[in-house]
C-alpha cells in the first residue's frame, strides 16, 4: 500500500468491524448515531468505509455498542520496519508483498 492507500483500507475494516457489533447489538445506523451523537449519514459513511474515523468518534461509537474502542479496531495494525518506514496493515493486506 503506497501514500495514503492505507486510508481506504483502514476506513474499510473499520466500517465492517461497526457493522458487524452494531448488527450484534440489534440496532440501527439511526439508533447508533443517536446515542453516539452522530448523524445517521455519518454512521452510513464510517460502515461503507468512506471515511476515516478521528479518534473522538472511536470513543462515541464504543461508548455508544458498549464495547472497548479496541474492539472496532480489530484487523488493523501498524508494522513498524527500519526502511524507510513502517506501514498500516489489515487482516486482508497481513500476508500480502508490497
Amino acid at each position: 500500500m503506497a501514500g495514503h492507500d492505507y486510508s481506504r483500507e483502514l476506513a474499510r475494516c473499520f466500517g465492517e468491524n461497526v457493522v458487524r457489533i452494531r448488527k450484534a447489538a440489534g440496532i440501527s445506523q439511526e439508533v447508533l448515531g443517536f446515542a453516539a451523537s452522530l448523524h445517521r449519514t455519518e454512521i452510513g459513511m464510517l460502515e461503507r468505509g468512506v471515511r476515516l474515523p478521528r479518534i473522538d468518534t472511536v470513543i462515541k461509537l464504543a461508548g455508544a455498542l458498549e464495547v472497548e474502542p479496541g474492539d472496532l479496531l480489530t484487523g488493523m495494525a501498524w508494522v513498524p520496519a527500519a526502511e524507510p518506514r513502517g506501514k498500516f496493515v489489515t487482516r486482508e493486506t497481513q500476508g500480502q508483498a508490497e
